[in-house]
């Protein structure tokens, strides 16, 4: 590492420059770290998202189930979406929904007590559209070769 630039220094520029969004909600889900690419993915300023619910990202036909399982990740100290990868629409700003992978840390104290979720999220939105057209165009394709297939009597 550079002698001028001290691990704490480098992992706030590494966090606060990321392209994904790295967000901390503490115990009660309120936003208490909002970095650059937050504020990108989700159009929300960081002064804007600081002290909110994780509701502002949250379609809100998915926000009770959502808040039913952070209250009992906040509990138990667990979660599997440390490992495995989460994806999920999430909600823009403008009102838009995205679609979204990430990952969750839980942030414990030194007695093992969880103070909150970190989570680094991508913004997949684009690669799913692509997804969901390659599977559209395989459709329509099965279905005119079946349509062109001689017919079994």
């Amino acid at each position: 590492m550079p002698s001028n630039l001290s691990q704490e220094r480098l992992c706030q520029q590494l966090v606060s420059e990321a392209r994904d969004a790295i967000i901390f909600a503490d115990r009660e889900g309120i936003v208490r770290l909002w970095n650059r690419g937050a504020a990108e993915i989700f159009g929300h300023p960081e002064a804007t998202a600081l002290g909110q619910s994780l509701d502002l990202i949250i379609p809100e036909p998915l926000r009770e189930r959502h808040n039913q399982a952070y209250q009992r990740v906040m509990a138990s100290g667990q979660t599997k979406y440390g490992q495995e990868l989460l994806a999920v629409p999430g909600l823009r700003q403008d009102g838009a929904r995205i679609s979204l992978e990430f990952t969750i840390t839980l942030i414990k104290d030194n007695q093992g007590r969880v103070l909150g979720a970190a989570a680094i999220i991508r913004d997949v939105t684009d690669r799913w559209h692509q997804e969901k057209e390659r599977q559209k165009r395989l459709a329509d394709l099965e279905a005119r070769l079946a349509s062109l297939a001689p017919s079994e009597a």
